[in-house]
């Protein structure tokens, strides 16, 4: 296995002191916090195996769990009680946690021990699963008390309620949070390692019912890595056994503390001293809903294959547009529980629809070609949908037109503090537009499109003779009234992330790709256009896309700006983003994709096959994103 590379640290100024940690404290703080630096710093107790088998050893003792029971572990984090049940043969285990990266981590380590354990990403207030379902749920390693609000806590009870059987079981594994109260140390640092330390300062709340901590996170060599606030509520004994109870849950029982034993022996913090406090949910079963075998229709749009498509090198469907449509037929015809009606006839589109209206349950709208296979009518088929009152996959009219505008894309990504290439704008108007902005390479682009159409080897320039060859064969192509993009030509890896789902409740980002050019002739540049998705004679017909196996920290920032992304555009469903190293092995973004390749063979479809994911049950995955979105119902 190819090794990692040395990512450099993101250095940070910390504020300094400051009056009262409390106003400093994000009422969402959970979002941000559990990442690589959690694992750092609260390693000595959530990286230990010792200390995990003792605790589930606790467990199984107090929940005499069978083997065959469905268990979920809320607030999950990486996994490591989840993987440990799965460890001792409990084969119906879920985990469920709002950290895109300790459940993407949980996941991983989950398939590199082999285990089936089934792990979401979620919000505790609003668990995904249907009524009745799990024998025992738990909340260990004091993951209990993170909200604002003592509401928002009672939510989380409530909708373990829900989801537990009769007489199902919960367990909380909480701090003490009198003994806390009066034994919290108020500053404290400790070495992590021989490079890391770290500095807490803590604080009662106003109210006196939340311990504020402030952590700051500093490399020996290199500064402060972190400084991130956050607050935590004090439940004791007696305060968790009522909140317990005024849910509704009975014989609540509270059972012998959890004392941590660290192998650092050091600040404890919030772990130090637990209580475990168990109860059962007293109900009855929710009334059955009569299940029918009637198949949910969804109404597949294409583009038209009889009517010209000036993107395809022949100016019209070939034989392999065919089979990837077959392909795409024979994968939707194995999905149990949907039945697919076809609509590719753009002359009759609008009437078939309307004909069809009352038997669609919603759309896969896989017509990227646009309507009438025109991309700048890419969005005219989800505005049809809407003005006919018919649910469809993927991105609104207005996604859309934001991501087919290269330039605007850039322009909220520089709003979001995400890194793009140096580059400029070229408008039809300006015709004295040889005075570069930067320094070659560059590569010229149109603003407009997508499919990588008017992107080619000749797109690359480093020398102004090139330049103008460029600006006039994109003009010609597609027009003089057209605006073109000149970036800054990146020579770092060319890698593409794909989310499926719908954040910020539940999503997937599959594993990152890069392009791989080392098959490539010197002299052609590096780079996945027009050649290498159209042009089957073309050397760039053979590349490949491989595991990125890109540094930790590198995947992190990856990750949480793709999924700002995807909420901000607007995307849904599913998308990709395409990004490009600098020469200091920054990711440089360079476009959205909502609506992305759906093809059998294409990017998406490449990276879900990484993740263990084959074709027909990634476009299941996307199908049920969909309804989930639509329907607000919930999935297991």
């Amino acid at each position: 296995m190819a090794r990692k590379k040395t990512a450099p640290l993101k250095i940070l100024d910390t504020i300094g002191p400051v009056s009262s940690l409390e106003s400093y404290v994000k009422s969402e703080w959970w979002k941000e916090i559990f990442n690589a630096n959690y694992l750092r710093t609260d390693g000595d107790v959530v990286e230990d195996v010792t200390l995990t088998e003792k605790e589930i050893d606790i467990f199984i003792e107090i929940l005499k769990p069978e083997k065959e029971m469905k268990i979920l572990d809320v607030c999950c984090g990486q996994g490591r009680h989840s993987l440990e049940f799965a460890k001792r043969g409990f084969k119906r285990i879920f985990g469920v946690d709002r950290s895109n990266y300790l459940i993407n981590r949980a996941r991983s380590l989950s398939r590199d021990k082999g285990f089936q354990v089934t792990f979401k990403e979620g919000d505790a207030r609003k668990l995904r699963f249907p009524t009745d379902t799990f024998d025992i749920v738990y909340l260990a390693g004091n993951s209990f008390g993170y909200f604002e609000t003592a509401e928002d806590d009672k939510a989380v009870l409530k909708e373990i309620m829900r989801i537990l059987k009769p007489s199902g079981k919960l367990l909380i594994d909480i701090t003490d949070g009198q003994y806390m109260k009066e034994n919290y140390q108020s500053r404290t640092w400790e070495w992590i390692d021989k490079n890391y330390f770290v500095c807490r300062e803590r604080s009662l709340s106003a109210d006196n019912n939340r311990l504020i901590s402030r952590e700051v996170i500093t490399h020996a060599h290199k500064g402060v890595i972190a400084d991130q606030f956050y607050a935590e509520r004090l439940y004791s004994k007696d305060d968790i056994a009522n909140v317990i109870k005024d849910m509704g849950f009975s014989k609540i029982e509270t059972h012998a503390e959890i004392i941590t034993d660290s192998q650092r022996n050091m600040d404890l913090g919030m772990m130090a001293k637990r209580i475990i406090v168990t109860a059962i949910a007293e109900k009855e079963w929710a009334p059955v809903k009569k299940k029918t075998d009637i198949e949910t229709t969804v109404a597949v749009l294409m583009g038209d294959p009889n009517i010209t498509d000036i993107i395809k090198p022949e100016g019209k469907f070939d034989e392999d547009d065919f089979h990837t449509i077959n392909e795409l037929k024979n994968a939707l015809k194995n999905l149990k529980g949907y039945n697919f009606i076809y609509f590719n006839n753009h002359e009759t589109y609008i009437s078939d629809l309307i004909k069809n209206k009352s038997k669609i349950k919603f759309a896969f709208n896989l017509c990227d070609e646009g309507f009438y296979n025109k991309a700048t009518k890419e969005l005219h088929v989800p505005s049809f949908l809407e003005m006919i009152d018919i649910e469809y996959t993927g991105g609104t009219p207005q996604c859309l037109a934001y991501c087919y505008d290269k330039s605007l894309v850039r322009g909220i990504a520089k709003e979001m503090d995400i890194p793009t290439p140096a580059a400029f704008f070229i408008n039809p108007e300006m015709t004295n537009f040889f005075e570069l902005q930067i320094d070659f390479p560059v590569i010229v682009k149109p603003n407009f499109g997508d499919s990588s159409f008017g992107i080619t080897q000749k797109s690359v320039c480093r020398s102004i003779k090139e330049f103008e060859e460029a600006i006039l064969w994109v003009r010609t192509r597609l027009g003089y009234d057209k605006p073109v993009l000149v970036e800054q030509f990146l020579e770092g890896d060319d890698i593409s992330v794909g989310i499926i789902g719908n954040p910020p409740e539940s999503y997937m980002v599959l594993p990152i790709i890069k392009e791989d050019y080392s098959m490539l002739p010197e002299e052609l540049p590096k780079i996945c256009g027009y050649e290498a998705k159209w042009d089957t004679n073309s050397p760039y017909w053979k590349l490949k896309s491989v595991p990125a196996n890109l540094p930790e920290a590198t995947e992190r920032f990856l990750t949480a700006s793709c999924v700002k992304l995807f909420e901000r555009l607007e995307c849904r469903d599913y998308a990709r983003f395409d990004w490009r190293l600098d020469a200091n092995q920054t990711p440089r973004l360079l476009e959205a994709n909502p609506n992305p390749g759906w093809c059998w063979d294409g990017h998406l479809a490449k990276m879900a096959k990484l993740a263990g994911i084959n074709y027909g049950e990634m476009l299941k995955m996307i199908l049920e994103a969909a309804q989930n979105r639509i329907n607000k119902t919930p999935f297991i």
